[in-house]
């Protein structure tokens, strides 16, 4: 094995490791936290290459990149903490990528992947932290409207593909949260397999 290839097995081992988690739950919020965070710098390539306008004010979502990049990390000291700073992260992108690309966007729509890791994040016991995430959620959707200018510019037509590109982005990415967040639930509920599994 060359050195390039030593270094990336490492590099793809110290990642696992760090997604590694004894609850089923953090370590899926933990990943999805991830997969937005290494997708984030395509965003603002999208909105060039399929919007244009003013799509550079995409790079001030990179704001919130530390902060979804960190979930694990402070997961690994207290669960709880880590999975609700994933949907607590993304409101709060979504207040500032409503601003910057007003509400014609349709940008908002990004909550309802919030909605979803608040809704399958969570166990009963925690409904309090779950019922916090969603006041913030619902706080968020009534300032709709309420952003004044938008920081970009965009004519009718770029407003249109923005809508688009922001729907499908929304669509996909429930889909990946109702799955992986799904499946961590069914491992909860059947504890014996799902030991069998981290111990594979």
């Amino acid at each position: 094995m060359s050195e390039t290839d030593h270094q990336r097995v490492t590099a793809i081992a110290r990642l696992a490791a760090l997604h590694r988690h004894s609850d089923a739950l953090t370590a899926a919020a933990t990943r999805l936290a991830h997969l937005v965070a290494w997708n984030q710098p395509l965003y603002p390539a999208y909105l060039w290459w399929l919007v244009g306008g003013d799509w550079q004010v995409g790079f001030w979502t990179f704001l919130s990149t530390p902060f979804f990049a960190a979930a694990p990390l402070v997961a690994r000291r207290h669960a709880l903490a880590g999975r609700a700073m994933v949907p607590v992260t993304g409101v709060a992108n979504g207040l500032l990528s409503a601003k910057l690309f007003g509400a014609a966007s349709a940008v908002e729509l990004f909550l309802i992947p919030c909605a979803l890791i608040a809704l399958l994040g969570f166990r009963r016991r925690e409904w309090r932290v779950a019922l916090g995430v969603w006041a913030l959620i619902a706080a968020v959707a009534l300032a709709h409207g309420h952003y004044g200018a938008p920081v970009g510019r965009f004519d009718a037509g770029q407003y249109a593909r923005l809508r688009r590109l922001n729907l499908y982005s929304v669509v996909a990415l429930s889909l990946v949260i109702v799955w992986s967040l799904g499946s961590a639930r069914r491992r909860l509920k059947d504890p014996i397999r799902g030991a069998a599994r981290r111990s594979g």
